[in-house]
């Protein structure tokens, strides 16, 4: 297995997939001297809840085509594989990692992520594992800084740190950190999903052939398809949130004044944990009713302040302490209060 050659792994739902990646892909494979590096559309994350998009096998075929867009943005160093759509289900790393290791050395595995994911690494299946059958490539993120320290790694890769340097960690394991500063990426996925959406050119993000599979796929279509009236769609959602003893439930038509979308709802729960719970009950209620997933997520595992994207209608559920805090219904003052009765009380 000891050829000599360094594989790098670099998994992600890619949807779409754009310019950034294709950035990351090039830099990394200079930067980091790799012979070949292997492109992983997931089938599901098991961090992510599900959204409104494309299935696995479109974004594996957006993904084909964004690597294989020219060969001025790429080359034949990077390949699409298909193996965690083809297992289907949720996609864990260390299945990847073991199946690559039945041709390539561990010392010659090298997995690559964002500052951001290894922040969350800790919540990764068998990272113990992960850490033993291959080497960590991390690279800079927006708003996240490389550690200083071992004290600032997760706990697992804290306690296999051998010997420790600024962009450097070799681990007990045997295998190795290395961290590797990019260009800061013009756009995330989620924003070019939401320009998409809202009709703004990307023409500047994603590669021409993405583009024109989008369009033709009919794909990142508003959800106003599927919702159709908005104002009854918000009052659903409010009142399926006072049946689960949401606290003080408030919608706002934001037609009139100027907003990212047309309607929103504001409530909290009792907990982070409630909060949590109160979102996660709301989207499986929207899906069984409506057959719609959010366009967007954020927030969900911390339970703190989630927003849930539904396009024309945003969903803020708070834990209440930080509602409090942040007082967000002041930002809505001039629109109109739909006027909803918590019954709760």
């Amino acid at each position: 297995m000891k050829t000599g050659k360094r594989i790098g792994i670099f998994g992600g739902s890619f949807n779409p997939p754009h310019m950034g990646h294709l950035g990351l892909l090039q830099e990394v494979y200079k930067k980091a001297g790799l012979s070949k590096i292997h492109v992983l559309p997931a089938a599901q994350s098991p961090l992510k809840a599900p959204l409104e998009g494309p299935t696995p096998e479109q974004r594996l075929e957006m993904t084909r085509l964004a690597i294989s867009s020219g060969s001025s943005a790429v080359g034949e160093e990077f390949v699409v594989d298909d193996q965690e759509i083809r297992r289907g289900g949720k996609s864990y790393t260390i299945d990847t990692i073991k199946n690559l290791r039945k041709t390539v050395a561990a010392e010659d595995l090298y997995l690559i992520i964002g500052m951001d994911k290894l922040e969350e690494l800790e919540e990764w299946k068998d990272l113990a594992g992960i850490i033993t059958e291959a080497n960590l490539i991390v690279t800079s993120r927006p708003g996240f800084s490389f550690p200083e320290s071992p004290e600032e790694l997760p706990k697992t890769l804290r306690s296999q740190v051998e010997e420790f340097d600024f962009n450097f960690i070799e681990l007990k394991t045997g295998r190795n950190v290395q961290f590797i500063r990019l260009k800061d990426i013009e756009a995330s996925a989620s924003e070019i999903r939401k320009w998409i959406r809202t009709g703004k050119s990307v023409e500047k993000y994603i590669p021409l052939a993405v583009e024109g599979y989008i369009k033709k796929q009919g794909l990142y279509k508003p959800s106003k398809e599927k919702v159709g009236d908005y104002e009854a769609f918000t009052k659903f959602c409010a009142e399926f949130l006072m049946s689960k003893k949401s606290i003080a439930v408030r919608g706002f038509d934001l037609r009139m004044i100027s907003a990212p979308a047309e309607f929103s709802l504001v409530t909290s729960g009792t907990s982070t944990r409630h909060a949590s719970s109160l979102a996660e009950n709301l989207m499986q209620a929207v899906k069984e009713e409506y057959n719609l997933y959010p366009q967007g997520l954020e927030g969900l595992d911390e339970g703190r302040w989630v927003v849930i994207d539904y396009g024309s209608l945003i969903v803020h559920v708070f834990y209440d302490f930080v509602r409090q805090e942040y007082s967000i219904e002041k930002l809505w003052q001039q629109a109109k209060d739909m006027g909803f009765k918590d019954t709760t009380k």
